[in-house]
């Protein structure tokens, strides 16, 4: 049984005394503040945080770290306050121990709160990794002792551990607890399924045992003639594993276990290499299956050499390179050879890379709009799998699996992703959206004055990006309400013979105290977003000053001019996709601002009757921009058809940004195309120069 004296013996053999006598001081305050408190297995409650300390022990944390693990739960669960903490022990405990604990209970849903947790847990991480350490460790113990439990509520921390917890303690390059954790996670969350393979992989290992042992009697006779001195150990996969990659891989179990996998570890990294090249001389390796995690570690630190052979029988075998050192720090990540130091230069490159990580974390919440988008997107970025691309200087920045070049752009610099237009690929231009692919160098090309486009965000994986996109959307949003919702209340108050000028400061901080706003640009913002329609808000503020019974009629207002320009808070309707020339209306929607229909649009006519939903408008004169419209072509089969017509419209300076083509019978084919252009009459060109191709039967512009 666990005692603290049996825990102090094991402390000795790296502590020195006075250290030791600390980490007795915090269990005696500990054991003395949980009295008569009792876990759900019925034994004392101190039992657990000297638990969590024994896990950290084992990974030769410091005494501080130590302390706080005895200590995590007082402030929680028995009221000591944190400036009692720090006088009885330090700033540094008293911090420690505040950044694990949970927020006070305060009214929101359970997905609020654990974000929330998550949120606090996060910024006391970034100023103390041994934070995430110590908590890691509690949740070690706590999923190690879920028996006694509601089924519920297993199952809720059995789901949030293999969601959040297992990932964070992959991305510390923590690799014997993220085991730990996936497997008790998913013994828990999913007993039958974990029973069953756990049936087949016993099955499995009878039938195998043979073959591995004389694949690793090769490896071991294929090191010796080479003089190399390493040790060659099987790798067993565990149970999580084997059902993650049949359950994403789409692969059956004797696929996965039909592969032998092996580790061998090397005195040096010199050494490390003479293996690989031994062991691709005794099988044939596969080609693209090599990795070198050594001259590219992994975000976590992870270091090691891979690759897959063609074994015996031409079975694939699976190899891990690797030293000592770097097994320690694959298993122990950035708690391996643990020395806690106050200075930034003194960390090792598993420190660096996790305090890198934690800055993005701060900057995410700096960003995110609440702390359930902040957990959404953290998520995101614990995927485990990395893709490593270049910077034109040769910086090697890793990204998660799947990502594009607009996360490359938010990674190297939030303004970077901003103002980003183009990019180039092994310097060939490319497409934002293509999906990088390792060894890539991926050279951003910016523009002063660009914003995010919306459609970012339907192919953006990163956290950052995505919040970063969306937090600058929303300022240009605001930023483009307020100056429509400005354009349509003067042209309101001009029809009625004043404007905002002439408006008193007063009569200003009265209609805004009605409505709940603080500011001018609040009003406007509202206005601009639809949400405050101008006519009642003119009204409201010249009813001290004049005798307005009604609301401006359309003539007298005058229709509102459609520059192009609006952004954001201006939309085209995409049923009908009206283009500068079609006669318009415009339909007022609350939150999008005013959307532009055709005036023969079905969509709008159940709104005719609606004059407050609606709105006169026309285009201006000066209006700049490209706008989509759709043309359905109807052409004789022909070769190559497609590129003819994208050629002419090409020579007509129009832009294709969709076009798909279906057969109407054994003659005649079916073309649509989405196309950009300036106005009616470019419209016009475009069509004469289709006119001209020979085949073409018909074109039909298609409203709705």
């Amino acid at each position: 049984m666990l005692t603290i004296d049996s825990l102090a013996e094991d402390l000795d053999e790296y502590l020195d005394k006075q250290q030791v006598a600390q980490v007795r001081k915090a269990y005696n305050f500990a054991e003395k503040a949980h009295q008569g408190q009792f876990r759900q297995t019925g034994e004392p409650y101190i039992t657990h945080p000297l638990a969590v300390a024994a896990i950290l022990a084992a990974m030769h944390m410091d005494h501080q770290c130590l302390m706080a693990a005895l200590l995590h739960d007082v402030m929680e669960d028995t009221g000591v306050a944190k400036h009692i903490l720090g006088k009885k022990f330090s700033a540094v405990i008293a911090d420690l121990v505040d950044g694990v604990s949970k927020l006070e209970n305060i009214e929101r849903s359970r997905v609020e709160a654990q974000a929330e947790n998550f949120q606090k847990m996060a910024l006391a991480m970034a100023k103390d990794l041994r934070v995430i350490l110590v908590k890691l460790a509690d949740r070690l113990h706590n999923m190690r002792t879920l028996d006694p439990l509601e089924p519920e509520r297993r199952r809720r921390i059995a789901k949030e551990t293999l969601e959040i917890y297992a990932p964070i303690a992959n991305r510390l390059g923590m690799n014997s607890i993220r085991v730990e954790f996936e497997e008790l996670g998913f013994r828990t969350l999913y007993p039958m399924r974990s029973m069953l393979i756990e049936k087949a992989v016993k099955r499995a290992r009878g039938n195998r045992k043979e073959v591995v042992s004389q694949i690793g009697l090769s490896l071991k006779n294929c090191l010796k003639n080479d003089a190399i001195k390493g040790e060659i150990v099987g790798r067993e996969k565990h149970l999580y594993s084997i059902y993650d990659k049949m359950r994403t891989k789409k692969k059956t179990f004797y696929e996965i276990m039909d592969v032998y996998a092996f580790r061998i570890i090397v005195d040096n990294v010199d050494t490390c290499y003479r293996v690989l090249g031994a062991v691709h001389n005794l099988y044939k390796p596969v080609a693209g299956r090599m990795k070198d995690y050594i001259a590219i570690p992994k975000a976590n630190g992870y270091q090691s050499l891979h690759t897959t052979l063609f074994g015996m029988h031409a079975l694939p075998i699976e190899i891990q390179i690797r030293t000592h050192e770097m097994e320690a720090i694959a298993n122990n990540g950035i708690a391996g050879h643990w020395l806690y130091k106050s200075q930034e230069d003194s960390e090792n490159s598993s420190h660096a890379r996790a305090r890198e990580w934690l800055k993005g974390l701060l900057d995410l919440q700096r960003s995110a709009g609440n702390s359930v988008e902040f957990i959404e997107n953290v998520k995101i970025d614990l995927f485990p799998d990395e893709v490593y691309v270049f910077t034109p200087r040769g910086d090697i920045l890793d990204l998660a699996q799947g990502a594009t070049p607009v996360d490359f752009a938010y990674t190297v610099h939030t303004d970077i992703g901003n103002t980003c237009v183009a990019c180039r690929i092994d310097r060939r231009l490319a497409p934002l959206s293509s999906v990088l692919e390792s060894g890539q160098t991926v050279e951003i090309i910016t523009a002063p004055g660009a914003h995010p486009n919306p459609a970012w965000l339907g192919y953006v994986i990163t956290g950052k990006a995505r919040t970063s996109i969306r937090n600058a959307l929303k300022t240009q949003q605001t930023s483009e309400s307020i100056d429509l919702g400005k354009r349509l209340l003067e042209r309101t108050l001009n029809s009625l013979d004043s404007s905002l000028d002439k408006i008193s400061s007063r009569r200003l901080k009265k209609i805004l105290k009605e409505r709940g706003l603080t500011e001018r640009d609040k009003l406007l913002e509202e206005i601009g977003l639809g949400n405050q329609m101008s006519y009642v808000i003119a009204k409201a503020l010249l009813s001290d000053e004049s005798d307005i019974e009604e609301r401006p009629t359309i003539a007298q207002q005058g229709p509102f001019a459609i520059r192009g320009t609006e952004g954001l808070v201006v939309n085209y309707a995409k049923c009908c996709k009206p283009i500068p020339g079609d006669p318009i209306m415009g339909h007022v929607s609350s939150g999008r601002g005013i959307v532009i229909h055709t005036e023969s649009c079905k969509n709008i006519a159940d709104l005719r009757d609606k004059p407050e939903e609606t709105m006169a408008v026309r285009w201006d004169t000066e209006i700049e921009g490209e706008f989509s419209v759709e043309l359905r072509v109807e052409m004789e089969h022909r070769r190559g058809m497609i590129a003819i017509l994208a050629s002419s419209i090409t020579d007509a300076d129009a832009n294709i940004e969709r076009i798909s083509m279906v057969e109407r019978d054994a003659l005649l084919s079916i073309v649509n195309i989405t196309l950009g252009v300036a106005d009616r009459d470019h419209l016009a060109r475009v069509i004469r120069r289709l006119r001209t191709i020979t085949g073409n039967n018909k074109i039909t512009r298609v409203r709705s």
